[in-house]
């Protein structure tokens, strides 16, 4: 009979490989395509599914399979957090925006990321949608913005309408939605508010086409893995041990690099001994101030196709509205704003984005404490004043007036720079990297996957 520790080992998955990235958000998922592409054996860990080809990708019931907690993740002070949980991390329920990493990147920690964002606007083709489909209502908004003074611009979208229908996986979905015509008419009926739900038209680019990328130039996948700690010898990062699908592993690499976001990634460093992991947090904290107009609203519309950008006072405006049906689990708690779900299709939205102060953190008993600050409800109330101001313009009733609940759509600053890791985004273990938006010195108050790119092709570049 086998002894007790060899039927152990047989049960003991063992991988190994140059480096190992954990998870596969734009963090991961840039780390491990530019380095598959280097030659290096690269091995990409990512708990969640690839959920692309499943039928309700994208649909309502999606969420509630593939964001943390059903999407009923909250603070303990009652902000929504939304994460996903899934190959391609946020950028498969984000809206598809794009934004240059703020100037106190180069002036505040001389981190240059010029150029790693230039390439990639010039690769992934970002741009602006035709002013054809960024929608009436949207563009109402947006011009009774500048009738007001304030210099709205069309936003910078990860997002080409060119692709809409494109591949087996997109057809298949066309098939499912009832879309027909043209792709930019597949565009039109697709895409609405809905990509927040996951993109089923195939416009928006999701980080989980350069982990496809990666897995093409040699990398290994493997999801369904949880990483629990990482395994630190002699001050050196070893590797990693977790469970896959249930079964527990253990990995070895010459380098570490933890991508698992500004919740997860703090959690996998405390358990790894980083106690001051996950003291401060950063969301971005955001809310929609909704008016009802005799007009077509904007909640058909592609999301956050105009913006405004209040740097003074920060935060930052978009035009953006829930889905549909998600729009009653939003307010379900407020009574008077839920009634005017029956008025959807004549909702006009004016998203704030609050530069958010650190506070709060991701706590090691697995509780998030996140609340607002004084300075975040003077910054929210500015905010809202502007947008009321904006939607009247734009032809809304001011009686009908009224702001959703708080919501943390960029969880960040968990492993901060200068704090955690460095410049360089090492931290004090040698060959132990973090590349997320959990390194972010402060909230961005803008689109953040551009600005994590870019941080991880200047990591790659430092490791060679």
């Amino acid at each position: 009979m086998a002894s007790f520790h060899s039927r152990i080992a047989i049960f003991l998955q063992h991988f190994t490989s140059d480096i190992l990235i954990i998870g596969s958000g734009p963090g991961g998922a840039t780390c491990a395509r530019e380095l598959a592409r280097r030659g290096k054996r690269v091995l990409i860990l990512e708990r969640g599914n690839d959920e692309r080809a499943r039928p309700y990708y994208g649909t309502y019931a999606g969420p509630l399979l593939y964001a943390d907690k059903s999407s009923f993740l909250y603070s303990q002070e009652g902000i929504n957090i939304i994460r996903p949980m899934m190959l391609g991390g946020a950028t498969s329920m984000y809206c598809g925006c794009a934004a240059p990493p703020p100037t106190w990147w180069k002036n505040g920690f001389g981190i240059d990321l010029d150029a790693h964002v230039s390439t990639t606007i010039e690769e992934l083709e970002l741009a602006p949608l035709p002013r054809e489909l960024c929608g009436d209502a949207s563009t109402r908004i947006a011009e009774a913005g500048r009738a007001l003074g304030m210099a709205w611009q069309p936003q910078l979208k990860f997002m080409r309408p060119s692709r809409a229908g494109d591949g087996t996986k997109q057809r298949s979905f066309r098939t499912l939605c009832g879309a027909k015509g043209t792709k930019q008419r597949s565009f039109r009926t697709l895409c609405g508010a809905k990509c927040m739900l996951g993109c089923r038209c195939g416009a928006k680019w999701n980080a989980a086409e350069f982990v496809d990328d990666a897995v093409r130039a040699g990398a290994e996948l493997k999801t369904r893995a949880i990483v629990k700690r990482v395994l630190i010898e002699d001050e050196h990062a070893t590797g990693v041990e977790g469970t896959l699908d249930g079964d527990t592993f253990v990995a070895r690499a010459e380098k570490v690099i933890v991508c698992a976001g500004g919740i997860g990634t703090p959690r996998i460093l405390q358990a790894s001994g980083f106690r001051n992991a996950g003291e401060g947090l950063t969301l971005d904290t955001t809310v929609m101030v909704y008016g009802v107009t005799r007009e077509r609203g904007s909640g058909n519309e592609p999301p956050m196709t105009y913006s405004w950008e209040n740097r003074e006072a920060g935060y930052l405006l978009s035009t953006l509205m829930d889905p549909w049906l998600s729009y009653p689990l939003v307010m379900r708690s407020h009574l008077r704003e839920l009634l005017r779900w029956t008025q959807w299709n004549h909702l006009l939205g004016v998203m704030i984005k609050l530069e958010d102060e650190i506070s709060g953190g991701v706590m090691a008993d697995g509780t998030i404490r996140k609340g607002l600050t004084t300075r975040d409800r003077e910054r929210l109330r500015d905010g809202e004043q502007v947008a009321r101001k904006i939607l009247i313009e734009a032809g809304a009733a001011e009686s009908s007036l009224f702001m959703t609940p708080l919501r943390g759509t960029h969880p960040g600053s968990t492993a901060r720079i200068g704090e955690i890791v460095d410049a360089n985004l090492q931290t004090e273990i040698r060959s132990l990297y973090v590349c997320d938006a959990s390194v972010f010195p402060r909230a961005l108050a803008r689109p953040t996957v551009l600005t994590i790119i870019a941080l991880a092709k200047r990591l790659v570049a430092q490791l060679e």
